[in-house]
């Protein structure tokens, strides 16, 4: 945002019109006057406190040179490279207009990437000369964000100094891409945009449209995390092949969570008519690892495909404050509604502190139009009533309990459906059954830790590499579960089952844990 200058107004002082105001900045301003030092007459002695009487000497003062180097080296003149660069322009452009556009934490702009997208044309232009380069650039190593599967990570270039011809709707640019910094401080980063063209009207348009597509959302979900928002295109392809058809719920709670999402969206009109606040809460509850997140994936990924962004809340820790951090989560949720914010273990997250403040955001004078904030979290009983039982606050709560006897074959069989074009694996619908009957009371990451637990057995076995052998054995699937790929099972009498005998294991072992835990 560009500065402003601050004025200290009382209950009748108002700041003056911007037209005034530039007026008077561009008023000529009279010398100051110089009022002469009176000089003590030869008659007159003025003494001095003890201790502050100058010292003066006769020699003279050459000091260190070091320390002279030093302060000839920091006292130089005041550079702000805007000043230097606009004045070079405009000589060297004088019948064009000249915009600067700010790069980065001040605006929005990424005039690169808007062309790399398709929606414009650039091309370097080179300077005739051998005593500059005509650009400077950093070359830059980006690691990869998993260096599994031998990926080496990328390379990139970092505009320092650039100048292009850049072409937008056939219109001709001349673009420079500046980094000035002045000082030697590493923050902020001030990358600017000199823009040169016939009228500014159409560097306006230009920044108009590069500006909203920059702001917008590319395969990329808003997360807030250490005091600001970022774009993450990891979290986005972590809910990409998320389905609600994968989720093993209750049929009549699955569809009541569908319905209840799609139809806070598609009732903008019907809040409006009742009078009352387009916003809703929803509060996900229950013992850990019985589908919360997994749902919560699901209705990302339903949204993405109607156009709703998600906003995703890591933590409320900042340099600034957990204040700041959701007053910050509430203005991006005002600004991108209609939206879906995500407040995962909501009760570590808001934490009694911050309480009120919360309390404030979601219910106070500001309007929240278009947000549906869903909260989730293992332990109900931690939140605060103001926020668990308000109805204006978060209206509904959905119980996610440790899955049924059906529930639970259900989920056996999804495992099973994976499995099938794998001929190695022999899978029977009674092995299902089987397993589901020696779960209860199981979650469903129980039931999966089994699973894990006695592939990695088999494979410890049956391998001498366990790297291999866990490989050979297990693969990622849709929605984080792991599948198996291999077994040595082949024996439809269960008994016989290599995998039965070694879930069976596993089971006891985890009920062993619980029952120590509880």
């Amino acid at each position: 945002m560009p500065a402003f200058p601050r004025w200290n107004t009382t209950q009748d002082e108002y700041p003056m019109p911007m037209t005034a105001f530039v007026a008077a900045r561009e008023a000529p301003r009279e010398p100051p006057r110089v009022i002469p030092r009176p000089t003590s007459s030869p008659t007159t002695t003025t003494s001095s406190p003890p201790g502050l009487t100058p010292q003066t000497s006769s020699e003279p003062q050459t000091g260190d040179a070091v320390t002279a180097q030093y302060f000839k080296h920091s006292s130089g003149k005041r550079i702000n490279t805007d000043v230097v660069l606009s004045k070079a322009l405009k000589e060297q452009y004088p019948h064009l207009d000249l915009v600067v556009v700010p790069e980065g934490y001040a605006s929005d702009v990424n005039l690169l990437a808007f062309a790399q997208d398709g929606h414009a044309s650039y091309e370097p232009l080179d300077d005739k000369t051998d005593k500059l380069p005509s650009s400077l650039n950093w070359l830059v190593y980006l690691p990869p964000a998993r260096r599994m599967d031998g990926n080496l990570g990328g390379l990139a270039n970092s505009v320092i100094f650039g100048k292009y011809l850049y072409r937008w709707k056939g219109q001709e640019f001349i673009v420079y891409i500046v980094d000035g910094r002045d000082g030697g401080g590493a923050y902020p980063q001030v990358k600017n945009y000199y823009i040169l063209a016939s009228e500014t009207y159409h560097v306006d348009r230009l920044i108009l449209a590069a500006g909203s597509w920059s702001n917008d959302l590319h395969d990329e979900v808003w997360v807030f995390d250490q005091g600001y928002w970022q774009k993450s295109r990891e979290l986005y392809e972590s809910i990409r092949k998320a389905s609600w058809d994968n989720v093993i719920l209750d049929e009549d709670m699955k569809k009541a969570l569908v319905e209840d999402h799609l139809s806070f969206y598609n009732s903008r009109d019907t809040y409006q008519n009742l009078q009352v606040p387009w916003k809703r809460g929803l509060i996900y509850y229950g013992p850990p690892g019985n589908g919360k997140t997994i749902s919560i994936k699901a209705t990302m990924r339903m949204l993405f495909a109607r156009k709703i962004p998600t906003l995703y809340v890591r933590t409320l820790v900042s340099y600034m404050g957990p204040e700041y951090s959701l007053q910050t989560i509430f203005n991006k949720a005002r600004q991108f509604a209609p939206c879906y914010l995500v407040f995962e273990d909501l009760d570590t997250i808001v934490t009694d502190e911050v309480r009120s403040y919360f309390l404030n955001e979601m219910d106070g004078l500001k309007a929240n139009d278009g947000i549906l904030v869903i909260g989730s979290t293992n332990h109900l009983d931690r939140l605060d009533p103001g926020i668990s039982k308000r109805p204006s606050r978060f209206d509904r709560k959905y119980y996610f309990p440790d899955p049924n006897l059906e529930q639970r074959v259900d989920y056996c069989k999804f495992w099973q459906k994976k499995l099938e074009s794998n001929k190695e694996i022999d899978f029977p619908d009674k092995l299902c059954t089987a397993i589901a009957k020696i779960t209860d009371k199981f979650s469903f990451a129980y039931i999966q830790e089994a699973f894990v637990a006695a592939l990695l057995a088999l494979a410890g076995r049956a391998k001498s590499s366990p790297r291999d052998a866990v490989e050979a054995l297990t693969e990622q699937l849709e929605d984080d579960w792991l599948g198996v790929v291999d077994a040595a099972a082949a024996d439809e009498d269960l008994e016989k089952l290599v995998l039965w005998v070694e879930i069976k294991k596993q089971v006891e072992i985890l009920r062993g844990g619980m029952e120590e835990k509880n």
